[in-house]
């Protein structure tokens, strides 16, 4: 017998409420302002991410759920390589050397709006996880 894998991906519905949950608990952790937290989520409008922060649920599209999946990511690259959360959460506005940031945080990257700067900054921590690992 052979298992059929699906490529498909789960509707967003399904994911959404524990997207919009991690990411808001993220955000609070990030000490993220309302204008920071509306760009990385993709700039909803107004109304849709106060109505999401709220219910702490909803219907998020595709790209809104591809960007907290990368920040996620972003997260749990940071815990895995600062051992202390405080260092870890601090990172995002810490003055990066990195070629990739040219001196400035990356949180300031991955406020462009471009879920692009969200999967390179993925990509950046997850080779320093691999090289630190």
């Amino acid at each position: 017998m052979h298992s059929v894998i699906h490529a498909e991906p789960l509707p967003t519905g399904d994911l959404g409420g524990p997207a919009l949950r991690a990411f808001f608990a993220l955000a609070e952790r990030w000490k993220l302002r309302v204008t920071e937290q509306r760009t990385l989520l993709g700039d909803p409008p107004e109304s849709t991410y106060f109505k999401w922060k709220k219910q702490q649920d909803g219907t998020p599209s595709r790209d809104v759920i591809e960007r907290i999946s990368y920040l996620l990511g972003i997260w749990k690259d940071l815990q895995i390589l600062f051992p202390d959360p405080a260092q870890a959460d601090a990172w995002l506005r810490k003055p990066n050397d990195a070629s990739l940031f040219g001196g400035r945080p990356a949180l300031d990257r991955m406020l462009s709006g471009n879920v692009a700067d969200l999967y390179v900054v993925r990509q950046y921590l997850d080779a320093q996880r691999g090289w630190n690992g």
